[in-house]
């Protein structure tokens, strides 16, 4: 300790490259755990037990047909026909149209919905209120709006109760939504849209058939069994040519899994040669110390110190160096988490969120640290042992 004291800044330097190196595996592993625990969040929030069924097309570049078309009956079947796996089923129809928006028309997306979307889609209703059975059943003319299109359309007012003109149509506004969470594109809600019930765009249309048919499976480990059910069901249903895409969220969340772990070692990677270059560091700055100390070790060899004891003399120099820096680096690590915490708490959109610190990592960090000095510095350690005590004196 005397001697790293009278060296007080190459003391400090050398530590430096481990306080990076140890900070860096901290912060590393709490930003891909964060990034990771957010992105599957999100995408459990679209739906973790979500299956969506679409027709693609007919065999041998056939056509389509309306018999190939997933229908109210489909959806219907699917509810029957898996009453203990599955909690909803919902089926949706899109149309483009538009919207007079200051006097010039504005392309919007008109979805019609059966009852139960909200539900599956995890939908916010911020003003107003959402379709109840009376609306569905009677086909009434009302109709909810996304949040941004309720902002171009009624700047200024209050859009509940006031009417709008989609393309011919005119419908009351009974509610403003959002997601809650962001889907990924995997949602037939665009940023512009109109919500109705289905069976007011079936009267207008005449297109009695789903574009999509959403099934939430009841439980995550019967999503696999759900997804093979809902398409024996639509083929058992329609002609054999048809071809239907059903598929679920699964995937999508193995793969944000694979692409966290992967970026988590690639930069735990990166944060380990910060700590080799420290490690190289102080290898270097402990043999020059050596040298410079060479007299002394002459003089404790020579009263008696054992090759064992000078060895375990620069050993502990260069503990002490790493050993410090990883407790320095470890405190920024886990503080600088805390302190974006405590500013998320400040804004109440950000509720909810936290920065998790993973004492794994703190772990990981200090033992890694402390042992980049143990191995570094056992070169110049053993070589201080190694030295003859009668040519030590005479070093000047």
């Amino acid at each position: 300790m005397q001697a790293l004291r009278a060296n007080k800044m190459r003391a400090m330097l050398t530590m430096l490259g481990v306080i990076i190196g140890s900070g860096s595996i901290v912060l590393v592993v709490t930003v891909a755990l964060g990034g990771q625990r957010y992105v599957l969040s999100q995408i459990e929030g679209i739906g973790a037990n979500l299956i969506s069924a679409h027709v693609v097309s007919s065999e041998n570049g056939g056509l389509l047909t309306i018999e190939d078309q997933i229908t109210p009956a489909d959806l219907e079947a699917v509810k029957q026909g898996l009453p203990q796996l599955i909690s909803d089923a919902v089926g949706t129809n899109s149309l483009p149209m538009t919207v007079v928006v200051s006097g010039q028309e504005r392309p919007i997306t008109l979805l019609g919905v059966t009852q139960g979307f909200n539900r599956i889609r995890n939908l916010a209703i911020l003003h107003g209120r959402y379709f109840d059975s009376d609306d569905m059943d009677s086909r009434s003319k009302v109709c909810l709006l996304t949040e941004d299109l309720a902002r171009r359309v009624f700047p200024f007012d209050d859009p509940v109760g006031k009417g709008i003109r989609v393309g011919e149509l005119v419908f009351t506004v009974i509610g403003v939504f959002n997601e809650r969470v962001a889907s990924f594109g995997q949602t037939e809600i665009q940023k512009e849209s109109v919500v109705v019930p289905f069976s007011l765009l079936q009267y207008y249309t005449g297109t009695a058939y789903f574009r999509t048919l959403d099934v939430q499976a009841g439980r995550s480990e019967d999503v696999p069994v759900v997804t093979s059910e809902v398409s024996e069901v639509l083929h058992s249903r329609h002609r054999g040519s048809a071809q239907y895409r059903v598929q679920n969220s699964t995937g999508i969340l193995e793969t944000a899994r694979q692409i966290a772990l992967a970026l988590m070692i690639v930069l735990i990677l990166i944060a380990l040669i910060a700590l080799v270059i420290s490690g190289v560091g102080i290898m270097n700055i402990m043999l020059v110390t050596v040298t410079e100390r060479t007299r002394e070790i002459g003089i404790r060899k020579a009263i008696g110190a054992t090759r064992h004891a000078i060895r375990y003399q620069f050993l502990m120099e260069a503990m002490a160096i790493s050993g410090t820096g990883a407790l320095a680096g470890v405190a920024i690590g886990v503080a600088v988490p805390g302190f974006l915490n405590f500013l998320i708490g400040f804004f109440p959109e950000a509720a909810g969120i936290t920065i998790p610190v993973s004492w794994v990592s703190v772990v990981l960090a200090f033992v890694v640290s402390c042992s980049t000095g143990l191995v570094f510095g056992y070169l110049p350690a053993n070589r201080a042992a190694g030295l003859e005590p009668t040519e030590s004196l005479r070093h000047e």
